[in-house]
């Protein structure tokens, strides 16, 4: 099976590891190149100005999910032209009272070439299809909430 990795660095800015008073900024590295600084949620002292895990998460979510999405529309012959989405990662408490990810909602619009028409039952169906196969939405155990917009 495949193995696909990230490089992650982090180094400590401040003169000693104390609790609530250091910097979680760190640099995660793709295949070798393409660098992203990444922090804590600014819920939790982050910066707003880096992505954070769950924003990961929910990235890594609704990419999977619109690449599934695509890939079983052109088995179809669908002629989808766009694709957008608007990913919600949702913090909150799991049964342990251990702070997670509990839910994500994708709220994904899909247009066609003029003239191609899909009944809101036919879309909805896609969708589920793509979320059943969809790699990381099958690794997780948190809610996905897939909001079809028209």
């Amino acid at each position: 099976m495949s193995e696909l990795s990230i490089d992650l660095s982090w180094n400590r800015k401040e003169e000693e590891l104390s609790p609530g008073k250091f910097s979680s900024e760190h640099q995660v590295t793709y295949n070798e190149q393409y660098k992203v600084i990444a922090d804590t949620a600014p819920d939790w002292g982050g910066s707003a100005n880096n992505t954070n895990p769950e924003q990961a998460l929910a990235a890594s979510l609704s990419s999977c999910h619109m690449m599934t999405f695509l890939a079983l529309a052109a088995k179809t012959k669908w002629p989808v032209n766009s694709y957008i989405d608007h990913a919600v990662a949702h913090l909150g408490k799991n049964s342990k009272k251990q702070m997670v990810v509990n839910r994500i909602d994708l709220n994904p619009v899909v247009s066609f070439d003029s003239g191609f028409e899909v009944s809101d039952e036919e879309l909805a169906k896609m969708h589920d299809r793509a979320h059943r196969y969809c790699f990381i939405a099958n690794t997780l155990d948190s809610e996905v909430e897939v909001n079809i917009n028209i």
